[in-house]
């Protein structure tokens, strides 16, 4: 059996309520969830939350909050891996097993169901003995990365590096977040980086947006409205 975990606690800080901010006139957790939905994928999908504000508007989109979140996993220091960890033994105490995790972010609004498709695709042909990650590429190479203090100064991180050409650097590649998959073995490792190969689905720049604050929300509005636009046109 395969469960989607949408992790959304209530207590963020640099965008008030981001999980259901109003994001083109629904709550930005909405897009994430018909995403999952049209993918036909699982058994189930959970939203782990703290918060009872964020439960009612769950259900009210027509998911079923199953249990909330203990308090000692809503705060600030807590990962994603005991969490999921904590809602996949809940679930064991009421007999209900799930070989497959995925764990799917609430800010992700940019997902499709076709990259959750494509995410299982590749998961299964590894056999599921890897976790999987979605990636984009760095916009330009890591090498060439600054330190900035508070009087603006800049510090190389690398200045050998500076003067190598892009095209002569090996291409690098970050953890785009909108979800990652996992079987319900990787679960019982405390450091997934070290204990096993992770295997990747690469996506492209444009869908590869992490919400922190206002300013990635607008970035987001506006990448979402231009691959309408795009959807729209390339019709005709």
């Amino acid at each position: 059996m395969r469960i989607a975990i949408v992790p959304a606690r209530g207590g963020s800080k640099r965008i008030k309520n981001k999980n259901i901010v109003d994001f083109l006139g629904k709550p930005l957790i909405a897009y994430a969830l018909e995403a999952i939905r049209e993918s036909c994928l699982f058994d189930k999908i959970h939203v782990s939350t703290d918060s009872q504000e964020i439960k009612i508007i769950v259900e009210q989109l027509g998911y079923k909050v199953d249990f909330m979140r203990s308090d000692n996993l809503a705060d600030d220091h807590t990962g994603l891996l005991p969490v999921l960890q904590w809602v996949h033994k809940k679930y064991e105490e009421e007999g209900i097993n799930f070989d497959d995790i995925c764990c799917i972010m609430p800010t992700a609004p940019l997902l499709k169901s076709s990259d959750l498709i494509n995410g299982f695709n590749l998961y299964q042909k590894y056999n599921k003995k890897n976790p999987l990650l979605v990636v984009a590429p760095f916009p330009v190479p890591v090498e060439w990365a600054f330190y900035r203090d508070n009087n603006t100064i800049l510090t190389p991180r690398d200045s050998k590096a500076l003067i190598i050409r892009s095209q002569d650097i090996k291409p690098t590649y970050y953890e785009a977040g909108p979800f990652s998959i996992f079987h319900s073995s990787h679960l019982k490792s405390n450091n997934l980086f070290d204990d096993y190969n992770l295997i990747s689905l690469l996506i492209n720049k444009s869908s590869a947006v992490d919400i922190d604050d206002p300013e990635d929300l607008e970035f987001a509005k506006t990448l979402y409205l231009g691959g309408l636009a795009l959807r729209k046109f390339s019709k005709f």
